[in-house]
């Protein structure tokens, strides 16, 4: 009777349903406000709904997709591999954690799952530390991000602000009464920058993916554009510091050098590019292991081809917009020079108009008493003074002299040489002129 109550239990224990309580477990983070967390379930048709952070892998057609937004702030490594290990074990493992936290790129397979990540090794608070990490089963992705990345999830269709119908506002009330109500929603000024600042649409715009590998490509594409907003808004920054500069503003360009602007634009170049090389790296030998899989589409292998195209020429246009800055500073330091050159002239100029009466002042006050010979104590001989300035002038002689005599001697020898060479050309020129005018009774040949 024991025995069958033990195996009762362990049947019990062992049973799908209890499992399935025990996955479907309310989730509490030890880290409430720290780490965002998504989920979505799509049933492979085109329709989605959110779920709950269950960490349960879609049946059939039916896939999920868990994502988690790592803050952006001063935290160490270690802090966000706790942070994912808070949220995501159980079920995955520890290497599983390492391979998605860790910096640098990264494409293996991990516990029979692809893991992909590009992760920059820079400070975890700069807009230019990037970092996004895969793990890809055939019914489920697990995606960790640093920070908010645009157009990653999903909304509802139909709350979208680029699908209505815009309008402006008056520039003046003048006109108030003569303006007709068009309807549409009025899009601000401040609206309108932000969004030319962007190279996608909204969430609520995004193509509902029917499979895990349209996810896939869906997760990639929002990161390259990510890449792309931050090199267009380089360039919008640089072209309106380039406007600035040349207006011509002095207190502008003093600020440019003090605060260092383009220096440091210059290192955050260096870390845009070293992310866009990751990518470089990673998204090929992605594109070659999920060729090898049944399950993902050869549409989506020509997509991941087009994105890692898009990654080469945003390299190539971070290329540009780094000579751009180079150009610009050695503008600047050009400038900081001419500058200095000014200054430097004005000092040279107080220094010619003081060195004269420098000198007459150090001539008349020196005292001459106790140098030898100059027979100060003898009132009949009183020519010390004259003693000491006809040395003072024999030795500054002697020091011209010193320092003139090798140019003097190397000018002499250059005219020595040229006066040699010309009287050398000379008589050659008369024996050529000789040899030929005698040859005549040889018919015209001259004898070589």
């Amino acid at each position: 009777m024991g025995s069958d109550d033990m195996n009762e239990e362990e049947t019990d224990a062992t049973s799908p349903t209890r499992d399935h309580h025990l996955l479907r477990r309310p989730f509490r983070t030890r880290y409430p406000g720290q780490v965002r967390l998504k989920a979505y379930i799509f049933d492979g048709f085109g329709e989605y709904c959110d779920k709950d952070w269950d960490l349960i892998e879609g049946n059939g057609k039916k896939f999920c997709w868990y994502h988690v937004e790592l803050p952006k702030g001063n935290q160490k490594l270690s802090q966000s591999a706790q942070y994912l290990i808070d949220v995501l074990c159980p079920p995955l493992k520890l290497q599983d954690i390492l391979s998605l936290v860790s910096n640098g790129p990264y494409c293996a397979h991990v516990d029979g799952a692809l893991v992909f990540r590009v992760n920059s090794p820079g400070p975890a608070s700069s807009k230019f530390t990037f970092r996004l990490a895969a793990r890809i089963t055939e019914n489920s992705v697990i995606t960790v991000s640093l920070g908010r990345v645009p157009r990653l999830g999903f909304s509802p269709v139909g709350q979208s602000l680029l699908s209505e119908i815009p309008s402006v506002e008056s520039p003046s009330p003048k006109f108030g009464d003569e303006m007709v109500d068009r309807g549409g929603i009025v899009i601000k000024e401040h609206v309108l920058d932000f969004l030319l600042t962007m190279n996608h649409s909204e969430e609520a715009d995004n193509p509902v993916p029917r499979s895990v590998s349209n996810l896939v490509v869906h997760v990639i594409d929002t990161h390259v554009d990510h890449l792309e907003d931050v090199v267009t808004n380089l360039e919008i920054g640089l072209d309106s510091v380039e406007l600035d500069l040349d207006k011509g503003g002095f207190s502008l360009k003093k600020q440019l050098l003090n605060d260092r602007r383009f220096p440091k634009m210059l290192l955050d170049l260096q870390r845009l590019l070293q992310v866009i090389a990751h990518g470089e790296q990673v998204f090929p030998r992605v594109k070659e292991k999920c060729s090898t899989k049944s399950w993902f589409a050869n549409e989506d292998i020509n997509s991941l081809e087009e994105l890692i195209g898009r990654l080469r020429r945003l390299k190539d246009n971070v290329g540009f917009i780094s000579n751009r800055v180079k150009a610009v500073q050695a503008g600047l330091d050009s400038w900081q020079a001419e500058q200095i050159n000014r200054k430097l002239y004005c000092l040279s100029f107080l220094s010619i108009i003081f060195l004269p009466l420098s000198i007459i002042t150090g001539v008349f006050g020196m005292n001459v008493g106790g140098v030898p010979w100059t027979q100060q104590k003898d009132p009949k001989l009183k020519i010390g003074f004259r003693n000491v300035m006809m040395l003072c002038v024999a030795t500054l002689v002697f020091v011209l002299l010193c320092f003139l005599f090798p140019f003097l001697y190397s000018r002499l020898m250059v005219w020595r040489r040229q006066r040699e060479l010309k009287r050398n050309w000379s008589f050659n020129r008369r024996s050529f002129h000789k040899r030929t005018m005698g040859g005549g009774e040889r018919g015209g040949y001259l004898r070589l």
